[in-house]
């Protein structure tokens, strides 16, 4: 059994909840037993005790990400393009993927996330050329010790037949359905404080047909659990296809597939209107926000403030690292808060509730009652943050938890995933990163130079 004790502890058991000044949390077998006032925790003969300063808070969650885009990450020809220009660009060299870049590249961005503040990661593996494998992600988040759930991604609709994608890097639908069973049933884990989650991930309107959507909602809901992902309304070319194709926006599209409920969470979301808000706070359709990729993109801006007051679920998301360039967590929960204030004013978007997006929202998001929250009973994330850094310095005096936003953190000090210690002293202690890097690095040139030449996306 262990103790923490820290300056402050930060629980977020709701958005309103003050840090406590000199507390301590008790983990025991993975899981939250107490959290307080160190002066009143229990007398426990034998407890080991870890005096960790400065800040500790329950693990941030992200909720979309594309691990294997760190290999493609500032490629030349996808630098200055909206979405379906940057796809087609980076479909060919993203089809030389293989069981090692895979592995590899997921190492990479669930390394960068842990030293960020993350502690449990969704990621959308949605092409698996050349023998790849989903087994070679779960291989690497039990390396690592992340938390972590697992989307097996999809693209059917080849270029040949209006889809996006050239054909080499989609799969027939019954060798995806097939494989999709499979991974169910051999890595998901449907009960409370579950390491590791399978959900279901058709990529998109333009990648995947409707029946394939339509039979991937029903093989996921014959599971306890298993949930449904997918991007939705991303960007005006999507709104253009799917009104094109299907005669409907992309939301209405989704709720006429039944990819809506409380087991279903999209990504983006940026094109959808005041009705559509209505349906998914009303069917409890979950979104992930992924500002720092909707500004690279050029893509939009999502409606967060009018989702969370409409009540809609909402977490946060850092998306591929190819359109965001980095895997960076607290980043991207700050880059949420000033985007929001860009819409909509200094206080349209608080601190607090830019934490509570990448927790408490996240967690909900996921379909997690075990995350999120530093309490007794909750699964025993946490992470630690100093406050005598350069960068919080004239911060932390005042407000700590607003200078965890307002500041560039550069990363955590610690960070303990399901009671196992992964970050000590701001290093991660589950991975060699300076051979992992080295390595990284040859396949991403390896890859790319196959394709030095960017093509164009013409909508047909």
């Amino acid at each position: 059994m262990d103790r923490y004790i820290a300056d402050q502890i930060i629980t977020m058991a709701d958005i309103d909840s003050r840090p406590i000044a000199g507390g301590a949390v008790d983990v025991d077998a993975g899981r939250v037993v107490w959290v307080g006032p160190a002066a009143d925790a229990p007398d426990i003969p034998g407890i080991n005790v870890h005096h960790v300063g400065g800040v500790l808070m329950p693990g941030l969650i992200n909720t979309h990400h594309h691990f294997y885009q760190t290999l493609t990450r500032a490629v030349p020809g996808a630098q200055d393009q909206e979405l379906f220009d940057w796809l087609v660009r980076l479909y060919p060299i993203w089809g030389e993927l293989d069981r090692e870049a895979v592995y590899t590249s997921t190492l990479t961005a669930m390394a960068e996330m842990i030293l960020s503040g993350c502690t449990t990661s969704s990621d959308h593996l949605y092409l698996i050329p050349n023998d790849s494998s989903f087994d070679d992600q779960v291989r690497a988040a039990r390396a690592i010790g992340i938390r972590f759930h697992m989307t097996r991604g999809s693209m059917s609709l080849g270029r040949s037949k209006g889809g996006l994608p050239p054909d080499h890097v989609v799969q027939a639908e019954d060798e995806i359905l097939k494989d999709c069973q499979r991974v169910i049933e051999a890595y998901h884990d449907p009960e409370p404080y579950a390491m590791l989650r399978v959900a279901l991930a058709p990529c998109s309107p333009f990648s995947v047909t409707p029946e394939l959507m339509r039979q991937a909602a029903k093989l996921a809901r014959t599971y306890k659990n298993v949930m449904l992902h997918t991007h939705v309304a991303e960007t005006r070319d999507e709104v253009t296809f799917c009104e094109e194709r299907f005669h409907m926006r992309p939301a209405p599209y989704m709720q006429s597939l039944g990819w809506v409920g409380a087991d279903v969470w999209w990504a983006h979301s940026i094109f959808v209107t005041a009705d559509e808000i209505q349906m998914m706070a009303e069917t409890g359709t979950g979104v992930a926000h992924c500002p720092s990729s909707n500004m690279r993109l050029g893509s939009g801006i999502c409606q967060v403030r009018e989702m969370l007051d409409a009540g809609v679920k909402v977490g946060i998301g850092v998306d591929g690292s190819a359109s965001n360039d980095s895997s960076h967590v607290f980043n991207e929960v700050r880059n949420a808060l000033l985007l929001q204030r860009v819409k909509g004013g200094a206080g349209a978007f608080s601190v607090r509730e830019g934490i509570d997006l990448a927790t408490r929202g996240s967690a909900s998001v996921l379909g997690r009652s075990d995350l999120g929250v530093l309490a007794p009973g909750m699964a025993a994330d946490i992470i630690g943050i100093r406050l005598d850094t350069l960068s919080l310095a004239g911060a932390a005096v005042h407000d700590p938890m607003a200078a965890l936003l307002l500041c560039t953190l550069q990363g955590v000090d610690f960070s303990v995933i399901n009671g196992r210690t992964v970050v000590r002293g701001g290093e991660l202690l589950t991975l060699n990163l300076d051979e992992h890097i080295a390595r990284h690095n040859e396949i991403a040139r390896e890859m790319v130079e196959k394709y030095p030449k960017p093509e164009r996306y013409k909508l047909v």
